[in-house]
């Protein structure tokens, strides 16, 4: 890839970056106002070698969310470099309901492979496109928030907005 595109969108959880490849496909998102931060979520061989300003059709989704269309995400395209495993993971991820988080240990089990936990965790924790992606959807097992790269503030308030039953 050689040009991608950076587009920040205020949000009530602070700034929301997008950068999106040559075919508009996501391919970092995350709620920083620092295009660095954006782009070291990106291996360095994935790395655009420009970024320019700009526009994206996924900014229209993210404004969607965030006045209350939850399903606004789901048909975002994105694209992430990854195994096999981490590919179906992700793909998993874009299947859990809104209000209805996993835990760890169900996400593994819808992953078919129920005894990787940490594996599914690990899933979660290389998501470079975080909310079209939502692995804020995923908690540990006694219910609690665990990790997410944004912050467990911004985890626990797109949950809430979700209305998820924890």
């Amino acid at each position: 890839m050689t040009t991608a595109t950076l587009q920040f969108v205020d949000t009530p959880d602070g700034p929301f970056a997008i950068l999106a490849d040559e075919a508009d496909r996501v391919i970092v998102s995350g709620w920083t106002a620092d295009a660095d931060a954006v782009l070291g979520r990106l291996r360095p061989a994935h790395r655009p070698t420009d970024v320019a300003a700009g526009r994206t059709s996924a900014a229209d989704a993210v404004r969607a969310y965030y006045d209350g269309d939850h399903a606004a995400i789901d048909t975002v395209a994105v694209a992430q470099h990854g195994t096999p495993l981490q590919r179906a993971g992700w793909d998993a991820l874009r299947c859990i309901a809104p209000g209805e988080p996993l835990t760890y240990t169900g996400f593994a089990a819808a992953l078919g492979a129920p005894s990787a936990v940490r594996a599914a965790a690990s899933v979660c924790a290389r998501n470079a496109v975080a909310l079209f992606v939502p692995c804020h959807r995923v908690l540990r097992g006694d219910g609690t928030l665990g990790g997410f790269a944004w912050g467990p503030e911004v985890k626990q308030r797109l949950l809430a907005r979700e209305g998820a039953r924890r």
